[in-house]
């Protein structure tokens, strides 16, 4: 396996325990999000909304935690590419569209996870395209 991917994996892995972290504290606290993330429209935030955003990172540690593991099932390879899309989508939406978020570290936190995740993940597919053929010919 390459160097790229093994790098990648434990990226994945490392964003993955934080949105842990961040599930933890959604289910604990709902105040963490009005502080932290949507400090535009704080009254907005309801225990409600907290818990479902932290089943929704829940379920995003998760995928990306199975793909660090099997990094060339390249269909939840791909999946685990759109977690980091639709989280980069919500937090941009958020910020511009909706006003709920301000531009503060704890929404540019995830938008740079996210943005370098993608850029990581786009990248780190050229080497799954080409690391197969490479033993191939090593067989032959």
């Amino acid at each position: 396996m390459s160097r790229f991917l093994n790098v990648l994996r434990s990226w994945l892995v490392m964003v993955s325990i934080i949105a842990m972290g961040n599930t933890l504290q959604s289910f604990r606290d709902h105040t963490f999000l009005y502080e932290k993330l949507y400090t535009g429209k704080p009254d907005l935030v309801n225990g409600l909304q907290a818990r479902t955003f932290g089943i929704w990172t829940l379920l995003s540690s998760v995928i990306r935690c199975l793909c660090a593991i099997d990094i060339r099932n390249k269909t939840l390879y791909h999946i685990t590419l759109w977690t980091f899309l639709l989280a980069l989508g919500h937090f941009l939406s958020e910020l511009f569209v909706y006003g709920t978020a301000a531009p503060t570290i704890g929404v540019l936190a995830p938008l740079m996870v996210a943005s370098l995740s993608i850029l990581g993940m786009l990248v780190g597919l050229r080497y799954l395209e080409v690391e197969p053929v490479s033993r191939q010919k090593k067989r032959n």
